[in-house]
C-alpha cells in the first residue's frame, strides 16, 4: 500500500516516485546507506504485481548495473524465456508490448520466439533488454526488425 500511495502522490509518475523514496533511504553517509540497503536485501515487500514482473525488474536492473561495470551474469535460459514471454505479451510494469508490436523477435541461445513482421533476432538477454527500452543492447541484434525498435525506421 505504501508503493501505491507513493505512486499517487507523484501524479504516476514513477522517476519521481523513485526518487522520493530513495531519498527516503539515504544515510547520513555513504556507509550508513549501504547498512540501510543490506538490511533491506531479505525483504518480501513488494508492489502489487506478479511474481514475474518482480523477476523481471530483478533481471532487467541487475543488468542495467552490471553492464557499465563490465561484469557479466548468465542466467538460466528458462528464467530468461519465461521473462521474455511476460514483456512480449505485457505493458503492465513496461510498455514492452507495444514496443515490439508488429516484429518478430526469435532468440539465438534458446527458444525464444514471438510475434510476426520485421525480424529481430539475438540473445534471450538481448530481446529482454531491448523490449524493455534499453538501446544499448540494440547493436546485439540482427534483423529488419532492428531499425524499427530504433526508431530509424517506420512501424510495419
Amino acid at each position: 500500500m505504501r508503493w501505491l500511495a507513493g505512486v499517487v502522490r507523484c501524479r504516476f509518475d514513477f522517476d519521481r516516485q523513485v526518487a522520493m523514496r530513495l531519498a527516503e533511504q539515504l544515510g547520513a553517509s555513504p556507509a550508513e546507506t549501504l547498512e540501510r540497503f543490506r538490511g533491506a536485501v531479505t525483504s518480501r515487500t513488494k508492489p502489487p504485481l506478479p511474481v514475474v514482473a518482480m523477476l523481471g525488474e530483478t533481471v532487467v536492473h541487475g543488468e542495467d548495473i552490471r553492464r557499465p561495470l563490465g561484469i557479466r551474469r548468465d542466467h538460466p535460459i528458462a528464467t530468461l524465456t519465461r521473462l521474455a514471454e511476460y514483456y512480449v505479451g505485457s505493458d503492465q510494469v513496461v510498455l514492452a508490448k507495444g514496443r515490439v508490436r508488429g516484429l518478430r523477435l526469435a532468440a539465438d541461445d534458446g527458444p525464444f520466439a514471438s510475434g510476426s513482421g520485421p525480424s529481430v533476432t539475438g540473445s534471450t538477454l538481448a530481446l529482454i533488454m531491448a523490449m524493455t527500452g534499453r538501446a544499448g543492447y540494440h547493436d546485439e541484434l540482427s534483423g529488419d526488425g532492428v531499425a524499427i525498435l530504433r526508431g530509424t525506421a517506420p512501424r510495419p
